[in-house]
């Protein structure tokens, strides 16, 4: 065998080792959804790995990026509790549960359901995703809000100059979102985003996937938090209703 065919067989195989190490890592790393949470599921229909949650056709969509490796699953309780008030509900799902890797399947959604109206959320990476979406969406009429979850804009998802409606929702004990760029990105909010914060809650109660590395210790259950979202959601996206 030549040396050259040698060389490729041994680049081949690092390859190989470095695809099945990365899927072994993705998958140590993956946040699984508590048995809550897939029962809350059981009233959702799935859509090509999209689930939807059936509320009403006159109020705005809802269209929600996941957290960084939280399968989205994860947020069926909350997502249950807004749709139950009224509004359709898509728990987006991406590539290796990393919004990153899906920052336009919320235009797939939205083209396909013809959606007359809508708003983009997201949890952590995945907020910061739905406003990269966002600000490349600003001149569409359709989208009328923008929220986040323990997250915020960067400067590729800049907002300050959009006419619609944002809120941010943060939680007490959160140890992982990042403060300091947290305050830092305010600058790419409207002056009038609406600021909420739970008390007691933590980075991982804004879905029910069990404890998160590095988080805080929450002070209530993580029901209890989503409880919370749900009612924060549905006061803020009612005000955008037609």
């Amino acid at each position: 065998m030549k040396r050259w065919q040698k060389f490729s067989i041994y680049i081949g195989i690092v390859m190989i080792i470095g695809v099945l190490a990365g899927i072994f890592y993705v998958q140590r790393s993956t946040y699984t959804p508590t048995a809550a949470a897939i029962e809350a599921a059981e009233s959702a229909s799935k859509e090509k790995d999209v689930l939807f949650f059936e509320g009403e056709q006159k109020n705005p969509t809802i269209l929600f990026y996941q957290g960084a490796f939280v399968e989205n699953t994860s947020y069926s309780i909350w997502a249950e509790q807004v749709a139950a008030a009224g509004f359709n509900v898509y728990l987006l799902r991406q590539p290796l549960n990393l919004a990153i890797l899906g920052q336009n399947s919320a235009e797939k959604i939205i083209e396909e359901k013809q959606l007359t109206s809508y708003i983009i959320g997201g949890h952590s990476l995945g907020g910061v995703i739905g406003s990269r979406f966002a600000h490349e969406h600003l001149g569409d009429e359709r989208l009328k809000g923008v929220f986040f979850l323990a997250s915020y804009p960067d400067k590729n998802g800049d907002l300050s100059s959009f006419d619609g409606s944002v809120l941010s929702i943060t939680a007490e004990e959160d140890q992982v979102l990042n403060e300091e760029k947290y305050l830092e990105a305010k600058e790419h909010l409207p002056d009038y985003t609406l600021f909420e914060e739970i008390e007691g809650g933590n980075h991982a109660g804004f879905g029910s996937y069990g404890k998160q590395k590095g988080d805080g210790q929450a002070e209530i259950t993580d029901e209890e938090q989503q409880r919370i979202v749900a009612a924060m959601i549905i006061r803020w996206a009612s005000r955008l209703a037609d």
